[in-house]
């Protein structure tokens, strides 16, 4: 009796699985059509992707290499092309590059190309504040203490990345413009932080020993 029971079950689950069949085949095959279309299509984008970043990766240490080489207009043409085309990793590197490279032979535009980098929504706040300490490196010489100020506050911030490098260069702009008040601020900055480079910790104790002594009261 429990073999016929068992018959009379597995007929009946062919017949309930003819009739699932016969009125949705047509979407059946087409859900498999699709995940296979779907897992095809995902790993042909990987693989593209794999391929854009091997080429990317082989055109940034051709641009580094002509950098190195000092053939730095040819680098940072060759960083430009890179910036417009590699994938996002490769292409914010590259505008950083070209930055950097441009640099050596034309402040000005340098000091553009980082500038468009340190407001642009593309890049990470690291990268941002990152360009704005090169720019402001390259025009400590020549901007007012208030420009200067204006660029570097946000970066010279207690958790910024930068915050030593931005702080340096402040209270340079500050002892240049012989405001010794803010020098005197950005210094006590950078000696009471206790992640200050001992190198850069150095060089504010030099330049805090050209300041005027505090006046007593």
């Amino acid at each position: 009796m429990t073999e016929i029971y068992s018959e009379i079950d597995d007929e009946l689950r062919r017949e309930r699985l003819k009739k699932v069949w016969g009125q949705y085949s047509a979407l059946i095959i087409a859900a498999v059509i699709l995940a296979l279309v779907a897992v095809g299509g995902w790993r042909g984008y990987q693989y593209l992707q794999t391929q854009k970043a091997a080429e990317a990766s082989s055109a940034f240490e051709a641009a580094a290499a002509l950098a190195d080489q000092n053939k730095h207009a040819e680098a940072e043409a060759a960083f430009a092309k890179l910036a417009e085309t590699a994938p996002l990793g490769y292409r914010n590197l590259s505008r950083l590059r070209a930055a950097a490279e441009a640099a050596k032979h034309d402040i000005n535009a340098a000091v553009k190309l980082y500038d468009a980098i340190a407001t642009e929504g593309g890049f990470s706040s690291v990268e941002r504040d990152f360009a704005r300490v090169r720019a402001a490196a390259l025009l400590v010489d020549a901007e007012t203490y208030n420009n200067m100020l204006q660029r570097l506050e946000s970066a010279a911030a207690p958790e910024a990345t930068f915050r030593h490098s931005a702080r340096e260069l402040l209270a340079l702009s500050a002892w240049r413009s012989d405001d010794a008040t803010a020098a005197r601020k950005w210094l006590d900055m950078i000696s009471e932080d206790g992640q200050t480079p001992s190198s850069l910790r150095s060089r504010a104790e030099a330049l805090q020993a050209l300041l005027p002594p505090v006046a007593k009261s």
